[in-house]
């Protein structure tokens, strides 16, 4: 343990300080905090400035129906309609009410504020009609006063399903991005050792699966960082937005099990990106051996991203306990809707029996590969 622990010290201790790992910590953040505060920036404006012309009755009740919309309504009182049309395409008011009768907008009228507004425009008018027909505004207004239905969810989850839906796209986003780039470093830190010959030396001292388990745990400490530092980000940027407040219920629970099917998930595909690694020599050509593993982790993030609409559909349900796309099915299911325990110990289970299937494997090919320098070697003749 102490010769693994004193190679995952080197890995962290040199890769923290490369530029490549601190400007993937900071896109990582930026990202994930942009796509944390697009529904705010998608959401409209809070405030409105509406030019009045002629009657002022509008006011009150527009005001009423915008503080129920958490609106911010003012008006600004305009003597005839050509002062409407000057200010609305001089950007100085967002719509006109012309006594009345007409909404006057620089296009189409925003979506809130004309619900507001037309909403405010019915009030007033059926007050006018009803002291026409000879009846008591507040006597009907009284009677029409009715209990709203009680409503209750089915779901033991509460939370809007839409909320649960993108807070489960955004870990389908967050995990693809750090498996793809943590095993990509995995891979490219053997072939650089084994290119420069220094593992040679290294192998002097210790065995190649301490080599490759101190590399793999070095290497997902590092994983783990960067994904503090998003979940860091999400949250601040969430906080900042007021967006926290509509996160489903357990979301400590589902950031919990996020982190941990990131490490199985990183463990499987780290292995294998490790022993494909070794086959190769020249750094130019890591990504070509590594093309059938990003194309099984493409497909992992693909069914994941399927879940994200339907988590209780059978291909998610059957995925999500099959490895290696448990890794990442399992917690969009867990974020998106309601999971069976026996569900979840069944996928971990199964996940944990891949990872050391790989593990044996891998250690293998990696032990007879990291020291053969010059052509590529087949994995077949590896695995002999």
């Amino acid at each position: 343990m102490n010769d693994i622990l004193l190679v995952a010290r080197r890995e962290i201790s040199v890769r923290a300080r490369t530029k490549g790992f601190l400007i993937s910590l900071a896109v990582s953040a930026v990202l994930v905090a942009a796509l944390a505060m697009l529904p705010k920036l998608f959401a409209g404006n809070d405030s409105y400035d509406v030019g009045l012309v002629g009657s002022d009755s509008l006011r009150a009740a527009a005001t009423t129906a915008a503080t129920a919309q958490q609106v911010d309504l003012s008006f600004t009182p305009l003597p005839d309609e050509a002062a409407a049309r000057t200010a609305l395409l001089a950007g100085d008011i967002d719509a006109a009410v012309l006594d009345g009768r007409a909404l006057l907008a620089d296009g189409a009228v925003d979506r809130r504020l004309g619900v507001i507004l037309q909403a405010g425009h019915t009030s007033v008018k059926t007050q006018e009609q009803l002291r026409a027909a000879g009846l008591d505004p507040a006597k009907v207004t009284e009677a029409m006063r009715v209990a709203p239905l009680t409503e209750q969810s089915v779901s033991p989850l509460r939370g809007d399903s839409s909320v649960r839906s993108g807070f489960a796209m955004l870990i389908v986003f967050v995990l693809f991005f750090l498996l793809m780039s943590s095993v990509t470093a995995v891979a490219m830190g053997v072939v650089e050792e084994k290119g420069s010959r220094i593992v040679e030396l290294i192998l002097t001292s210790i065995r190649p699966w301490q080599l490759l388990a101190g590399k793999i745990l070095g290497l997902g400490a590092l994983g783990l960082v960067n994904l503090g530092v998003v979940i860091v980000a999400g949250l601040s940027a969430g906080v900042a937005t007021g967006l926290t407040a509509d996160l489903p219920d357990g979301v400590a629970g589902i950031v919990a099990g996020a982190v941990v099917w990131f490490l199985l998930g990183y463990a499987f595909f780290a292995v294998l990106a490790a022993a494909f690694g070794s086959l190769v020599s020249r750094q130019e050509e890591v990504s070509g051996v590594l093309t059938p593993l990003t194309t099984l982790l493409m497909a992992v993030y693909l069914v994941a991203f399927y879940a994200v609409a339907e988590p209780t559909g059978p291909l998610a349900r059957v995925l999500s306990l099959v490895p290696p796309f448990s890794s990442m099915v399992m917690p969009v299911r867990m974020a998106a809707t309601e999971v069976q325990l026996w569900e979840l110990a069944v996928a971990a289970v199964a996940m944990l029996a891949a990872v050391a299937a790989v593990l044996a494997a891998g250690a293998r090919i990696y032990r007879r590969a990291v020291l053969r320098t010059g052509a590529r070697i087949r994995l077949t003749e590896a695995l002999r």
